[in-house]
């Protein structure tokens, strides 16, 4: 979700001099783009009975298709357990031992596929605490973190309010289509975006992918890594991928979308370049927030084999330590192997259902997107309806499609893209019925525009 200033921010009253000035940039810069128009959904939601011509938001990047499954099993534990007597007192700031000793089996049972050291991990209060830590531990401030574009734009903040780490949009391509295989960033690319970064007198310092990607649901397969990671411990550049999406993947075969796909692609997790290079330049994170649909419980990792990383993040990651009682929880949830075994088919299912609903319709609609192989989402370009091809027309164009149709999408100002006219679709933050009905206003909008 956008970070960037509203059009609206410059027209607020000034400040006092109450704050400094850390406080009065964060005073006056929203949390996000869309917040406003988010607001504006939520007290006008959609209902099909209540509220038909209400609103519906698109935007927010939460899997809610599997809550009520998830729910009875964490009340069926809960019931069942007594709660341990490490929970109301301090523990290691790193995480919780039997927290760690659990988050490392589910894992290297259910994403990673090799061995995961629970002395190599440690967890703070939701990703967007471990991507700021990360940035603070690895980075000098003014140092630049590469990120290839599209990409989700509160990396900004999440790398940049704390740590002061500079980021940098690296673009491999323009048109949509030229992902529609997966991503084409290459060594090429690393060497130019180097060059660039030298030439204006800073360092290039940290290397963040997402696979699968946000927004673009793109897959990086395991050769590519091995060659973007040998890349990256060759010129001592901190290669760190974001697996956050990697149970969250889209049955490629299903018969409404295969045809979307060139050839079958498999996922494999980072950590088995990890354990194959045995480098210091080379971090993973995760988070349950998505694969689980559970962002409110706040729970974020970071796996290295950087046994200075994990000293330093465990000496400063006091103020940003899980609850006890959420380490306690998770710690008996994520050994039940059966159960999340058949949780997390269950929802890819449901999430290819889904996908499949938004799929067809852009399709019918003669929309182009980028076939997504995972994550929440869908890239859609809707350029051929900009007045201009300017950040300002994208915005422009957003909030028509708000107005026009109560269908709240995310812009592409802040993903740090070159081409206008471009907006992320969340399919699985709304039922089935609601995304189908956003799906059919979205189209009426095409086709309203097409005929003028």
């Amino acid at each position: 979700m956008a970070e960037n200033v509203s059009p609206d921010a410059k027209q607020r009253p000034a400040m006092s001099d109450s704050l400094s000035a850390r406080g009065r940039r964060a005073a006056s810069t929203p949390l996000r783009i869309d917040y406003d128009a988010f607001q504006e959904t939520e007290r006008d939601r959609y209902h099909p009975v209540e509220n038909p011509d209400g609103r519906i938001p698109l935007n927010i990047a939460e899997n809610r298709l599997s809550w009520p499954e998830l729910r009875e099993k964490i009340e069926e534990l809960t019931r069942s357990e007594t709660i341990p007597d490490w929970v109301p007192g301090y523990t290691s700031a790193g995480g919780a031992p039997p927290f760690r000793e659990a988050l490392a089996h589910f894992l290297e049972t259910h994403l990673t596929g090799c061995a995961i050291d629970p002395g190599g991990l440690v967890v703070s209060a939701g990703a967007t605490s471990v991507i700021e830590m990360t940035a603070f531990i690895l980075a000098e401030a003014g140092e630049v973190a590469v990120i290839p574009a599209p990409s989700y734009p509160v990396y900004e903040r999440d790398l940049g309010n704390f740590s002061a780490v500079e980021r940098f949009d690296l673009v491999t391509h323009h048109e949509p289509f030229e992902i529609g295989a997966g991503p084409i960033l290459s060594t090429g690319h690393l060497d130019a975006a180097r060059e660039e970064i030298i030439a204006s007198g800073r360092r290039f310092r940290m290397l963040i992918l997402t696979s699968p990607d946000n927004p673009t649901g793109g897959i990086f397969t395991i050769d590519r890594l091995r060659a973007i990671a040998d890349w990256c411990i060759q010129h001592e550049i901190h290669l760190v991928v974001n697996e956050i999406y990697g149970l969250s993947l889209v049955d490629t075969a299903h018969p409404d979308i295969s045809g979307d796909y060139e050839a079958e692609l498999k996922f494999d997790s980072f950590a088995q370049v990890m354990a194959e290079r045995q480098s210091e330049y080379l971090h993973l994170w995760y988070a349950l927030s998505k694969d689980l649909g559970i962002s409110g419980f706040r729970v974020g990792s970071l796996w290295s084999l950087n046994a200075d990383v994990i000293e330093a993040y465990e000496n400063l990651n006091l103020t940003h330590s899980i609850s006890n009682h959420t380490q306690w929880l998770l710690s008996r949830l994520l050994i039940e192997d059966d159960f999340l075994r058949g949780y997390i088919a269950r929802n890819r299912a449901r999430l290819t259902s889904s996908y499949a609903i938004a799929a067809r319709a852009l399709r019918a609609m003669r929309v182009p997107y980028v076939p997504s192989r995972g994550s929440l989402f869908l890239w859609v370009d809707l350029s051929e309806f900009l007045d201009e091809e300017t950040q300002s027309g994208e915005m422009r164009l957003w909030r028509e499609i708000f107005d026009e149709s109560g269908v709240l999408l995310t812009p592409g100002v802040g993903f740090g893209h070159s081409k206008h006219g471009q907006f992320r679709v969340v399919y699985p933050c709304v039922s089935p019925d609601e995304l189908a009905e956003a799906m059919s206003r979205l189209k009426r909008f095409v086709a309203s525009r097409r005929a003028d």
